[in-house]
């Protein structure tokens, strides 16, 4: 099937196809998800690879670490070759990673394959730039937050398919399964996604160091960066030590860690709706509102040192549902307006943003599980609340 070549200076269409948006949502979701199949599965990941959890919880760390990795050294490339082609590429390779971790036979072997899963996993912030350039500029905010619903759904419901899968299939199921579906979005990428005519002929060395230059240069974009990077880092601290919490303190299993995953989905609903109001209220004002119902929502996990313990699953479902709405709509007002300060610049405007947010998932991640030990899951709720009251400051202007 032929291909549309959209010159670099040619004008978005007057509208998008709803199955070309249809496809880069689901593109966005099923990469960004292989990044958290392994949360919910690491208590059966440890004992059948013979590791402790503190080891197995290196796994999610290094996905972390090699998703802001390769958005910072292969996302910037979508302004430098065919975001087509990089698509394409960085899909049959994550399918590559994911086939690897689902034959690990070892702990370290199946590090290598997480860190690797995180570098090609940045395909995500390939298709959206694309959506972002093929969208005209009065629906820009509308068309990214419905992608960007592809890419939330696929990182909450992916903990839920993760959970259920290694309980009753095992993980490396699990990991063999998102080998095949990501094969399954290639092929629906190779259908319907339009080539792109690059936008610099900068090389890549100088590509890189035009990141330091539009950092330095956008002050718009350093606080947008640094405040969902601390929203982050509350997200992550929540979701990397709720199937731990879970597990100690009310003896559940990976499929009701995972389960989890669809309080946090409602949240994910946002996503179009903080594009539409972003496009009629203006990025800023919806960044902090945005914002301010996350810190809310973490602050609602404060309440279980007062309340029986039977009323703490409900509570965390709620949190869930508020916080991630507060999250996703953050990210989507962040989006919109980064990717107006330079237009031709957008792959590697999107690379900082999502490098300073990964940065603060796998800080979060981190942080999250110390506190989890040494304070337990209070320490987990000051962290997430605190964090998110740090984004609202710097979001204050």
């Amino acid at each position: 099937m032929s291909t549309l070549h959209i010159p670099a200076t040619a004008s978005p269409a007057a509208s998008l196809a709803p199955r070309l948006i249809l496809s880069m949502a689901a593109a966005t979701g099923f990469s960004v998800a292989s990044l958290y199949y392994s949360q919910p599965m690491l208590g059966v990941i440890g004992p059948s690879l013979a590791a402790s959890p503190a080891a197995t919880g290196m796994v999610p760390t290094l996905t972390q670490l090699g998703y802001a990795l390769g958005i910072l050294l292969l996302a910037p490339l979508g302004d430098r070759i065919d975001r087509r082609r990089l698509i394409l590429v960085k899909a049959a390779l994550l399918a590559a990673a994911l086939g690897a971790a689902a034959l690990a036979g070892s702990l370290p072997s199946l590090l290598l394959a997480s860190l690797l899963i995180g570098l090609t996993a940045t395909v995500a912030q390939d298709v959206v730039p694309a959506a972002a350039s093929l969208a005209p500029e009065a629906e820009r905010g509308s068309v990214v937050g419905k992608v960007m619903t592809g890419l939330l759904l696929g990182v909450l419901l992916s903990r839920v398919a993760s959970g259920w899968v290694a309980q009753w299939l095992g993980w490396r199921s699990m990991f063999a399964l998102a080998a095949v579906s990501v094969l399954l979005m290639a092929v629906a990428m190779a259908r319907e996604l339009p080539r792109f005519a690059p936008t610099t002929t900068l090389r890549y060395p100088a590509l890189l160091a035009s990141l330091v230059a539009l950092w330095r240069g956008q002050p718009a974009l350093r606080r947008a960066v640094l405040a969902q990077g601390l929203l982050a880092v509350g997200f992550s601290a929540f979701w990397s030590t709720l199937a731990l919490m879970l597990h100690t303190r009310f003896g559940l299993g990976s499929a009701a860690a995972g389960s989890f995953g669809i309080a946090g989905a409602a949240g994910a609903l946002a996503a179009p709706l903080a594009g539409r109001w972003a496009d009629r209220l203006g990025s800023h004002a919806v960044a902090r509102l945005a914002i301010l119902v996350a810190l809310v929502g973490f602050a609602l996990l404060l309440l279980d040192r007062w309340l029986p313990t039977v009323a703490l699953l409900p509570l965390l479902a709620v949190s869930a549902v508020v916080f991630d709405f507060g999250f996703q709509s953050a990210l989507v007002s962040h989006q919109a307006l980064v990717y107006g300060l330079v237009p031709e610049a957008r792959s590697r405007l999107n690379a900082l943003l999502f490098t300073g947010m990964f940065l603060g998932m796998a800080g979060g991640g981190a942080l999250g599980s110390l506190a989890l030990a040494h304070w337990g899951w209070t320490g987990v709720a000051l962290l997430a609340t605190a964090a998110a009251a740090a984004s609202l400051v710097v979001r204050r202007r």
